[in-house]
């Protein structure tokens, strides 16, 4: 399990953004035509891209954010700062259920997550502010705890049995 984290500053997520972004052409989506990147920020700085790879049978398909963690836990990379999702529709979407679950496996509840929407960044209209809970540009800023509440972690296997 990941240290408890601090926010990133805005150089480190804009950069987290745009290696989403470059992550996101590597996808290989042809049935879904769903392209999806990830990029996660380890503790030490280092930036792993993930994208979605789909298969004819559809649950040999792996989702982006899984791609990333499964390069970084195989190169021996466990503690990370950020993660951000990029889509190529308009709107911020959310990582699955599976997804949420192996990121808990690895990430701490209250690292960063941006959710980024395949037209970022969304100037603001004159006088207009970001929605609560969004940045400037149309991200969406989550953590862990909010996208998989009473979830269920390693700690949990260390608990005495009856």
């Amino acid at each position: 399990m990941a240290d408890k984290t601090n926010s990133i500053s805005v150089e480190e997520r804009e950069k987290l953004i745009k290696v989403a972004f470059e992550a996101k052409e590597g996808t290989y989506s042809p049935y879904s035509k769903f392209a999806v990147g990830a990029a996660l920020l380890a503790v030490d700085g280092h930036i792993i891209k993930g994208a979605n790879i789909e298969n004819a049978s559809y649950g040999g398909t792996i989702c982006a954010e899984r791609t990333a963690i499964v390069k970084a836990v195989s190169e021996g990379v466990r503690r990370f700062k950020a993660l951000a999702v990029v889509t190529n529709v308009p709107s911020s979407i959310s990582p699955c259920g599976m997804c949420r679950q192996v990121l808990r496996e690895f990430c701490s509840n209250d690292m960063d997550i941006f959710l980024v929407p395949g037209d970022y960044p969304r100037p603001l209209k004159e006088n207009e502010r970001p929605e609560q809970g969004y940045i400037e540009g149309g991200a969406r800023k989550t953590n862990l705890e909010e996208l998989l509440p009473d979830s269920f972690g390693p700690e949990h296997l260390e608990l005495p049995r009856a």
